[in-house]
């Protein structure tokens, strides 16, 4: 089975949007879709990096920031795949 390796990520800080690119078969013919999974890394007491998808409070400025960039991304791909304007 074929490892899924990110199409683009998008960091702000230790908040980051990363964008999937997923191909299946649709009606005998392939078709790909995009997902998108946030996370935030940090350090623990221990020094040793973590990763989790909670935010605090003063995170989801940039958690906005990052989804907003991975939608960005994702429409402006789509539409030229499909060639629609956006």
């Amino acid at each position: 089975m074929e490892k899924n390796t990110p199409e683009k990520k998008f960091k702000v800080g230790g908040i980051s949007a990363t964008v999937w690119r997923n191909t299946v078969l649709r009606d005998g013919k392939q078709d790909s879709y995009c997902t998108v999974s946030i996370e935030r890394s940090y350090k623990d007491k221990q020094g040793a990096w973590q990763r989790t998808n909670s935010f605090r409070t003063h995170d989801l400025p940039r958690a906005a920031l990052v989804l907003q960039e991975a939608y960005k991304y994702v429409a402006f791909n789509d539409a030229i795949e499909k060639e629609v304007t956006v």
